[in-house]
């Protein structure tokens, strides 16, 4: 993993390489949803609102995100929404897509296959063959609509409206669709995508596309070129981090450290990784303010977040499954929380004390982001303790 380094960075610095990397510190902020994608790698899709609240936060100016989200999305296709790590859902560059099909789609859809065939054996009468031919009407009614609904593609095939009996002899059994487990595997195989929402920004009811052709790199190459990007956006990071970030077996994460020649520094928590390039200081940036929403790739970059969270924040701003809610940030620090509440205003809460001009500072962003939503209301999928709280305050 290359020479042997000596060099500490401390909890500052990486602050500091948060607020210039993920284009929060308003000198480094993005003109364009490419732009952000790159910076961040992959932004979590599992919630559509927070792709253009994370989005609208790292653009420069005022104008909100959503028109270009959509073009990137649907038009340029510049960007795709596709399984990823951690079997999550996540917005990135298409560029980029390849990488993260070979290194770590491909496997999980091996195994959503061998699950769904093994449901269906289980608890209907079909196999492998009728799946086979199910899909195949299903892809040859895409290659003519070129976009389509759940429902309208099970109009087109009878077959994708069939039922099975899941769980079938436990507590779990139930009668389900076959359609969303076919549409699944199919696109985490990456032959068809998520395309445009019915309805509005926030919707999660997606059409369904054809998916574009890509290369198919070599899984260890993919796995390299993936760990590469995350640290030039993310370094340094532990191994931990980054076992827990791509879901990858610790070998797998081994062997891509050692392809990219990263390099070991001294961190806080112990032992971290950079990019052989990337050993120079960087100097903290200007002050900055920032208002991320739940599930924003900053705050879940990492498995370790000491160094940006204090720990006794983290049961007001965590779900039980450990998805964090909207954030309030100042200089690199999880400072507090926030919320949309009925009539539209952004209510926020700061749980640490810090000073007149970051208040000052933190609550233009509440009302930049307040300009750029307005008659939209959003509400997080993963609800937290303190943002159910604000959203349900009384109006200022």
């Amino acid at each position: 993993m290359g020479e042997t380094s000596t060099r500490t960075i401390g909890a500052a610095e990486r602050r500091a390489r948060i607020g210039v990397r993920h284009r929060l510190a308003g000198t480094a902020r993005a003109g364009s949803a490419e732009e952000v994608a790159g910076s961040l790698v992959a932004l979590h899709g599992t919630d559509p609102a927070s792709v253009f609240l994370a989005v609208g936060a790292r653009l420069s100016g005022k104008a909100g995100p959503v028109a270009d989200v959509e073009r990137a999305l649907y038009e340029d296709r510049s960007m795709v929404r596709m399984h990823g790590m951690r079997h999550t859902v996540f917005v990135l560059p298409a560029a980029l897509a390849p990488a993260v099909q070979a290194s770590t789609t491909r496997p999980a859809a091996v195994r959503e296959r061998t699950a769904l065939l093994q449901h269906l054996a289980a608890g209907s009468s079909f196999d492998a063959e009728w799946l086979a031919e199910t899909e195949r009407l299903v892809l040859a009614e895409l290659a003519v609509r070129a976009e389509a609904t759940g429902s309208q593609l099970g109009g087109a095939v009878p077959a994708l409206r069939s039922t099975y009996v899941y769980g079938k002899g436990t507590r779990q059994e139930g009668v389900q669709s076959v359609a969303s487990r076919v549409l699944r595997v199919l696109g985490m195989e990456g032959r068809i995508v998520r395309g445009r929402p019915q309805g509005g920004w926030t919707s999660s009811q997606f059409r369904w596309a054809p998916a574009d052709p890509h290369p198919e790199p070599d899984p260890a190459e993919a796995r390299a070129e993936l760990i590469g990007r995350w640290l030039r956006a993310c370094g340094p990071a532990t191994e931990a981090d980054l076992k827990w970030w791509t879901g990858w077996k610790v070998t797998d994460v081994r062997g891509a450290l050692a392809a990219v020649g990263a390099v070991p520094v001294t961190l806080d928590e112990g032992t971290g990784f950079v990019l052989p390039d990337d050993l120079d200081p960087v100097p903290e940036p200007e002050p900055w303010a920032a208002l991320l929403p739940a599930l924003d790739p900053t705050p879940m970059g990492w498995q370790g977040r000491d160094w940006y969270l204090d720990a006794e924040h983290r049961p007001a701003l965590y779900d039980r499954s450990g998805n964090i809610g909207p954030t309030v940030w100042w200089n690199g620090r999880i400072v507090g929380g926030w919320a949309q509440r009925p009539d539209g205003g952004i209510a926020h809460r700061l749980l640490t004390d810090v000073g007149a001009a970051a208040e000052r500072a933190i609550g233009a962003e509440a009302a930049r982001l307040a300009e750029w939503v307005g008659d939209v209301r959003v509400t997080p999928r993963f609800r937290t303790p303190l943002e159910r709280e604000l959203a349900a305050s009384p109006a200022e």
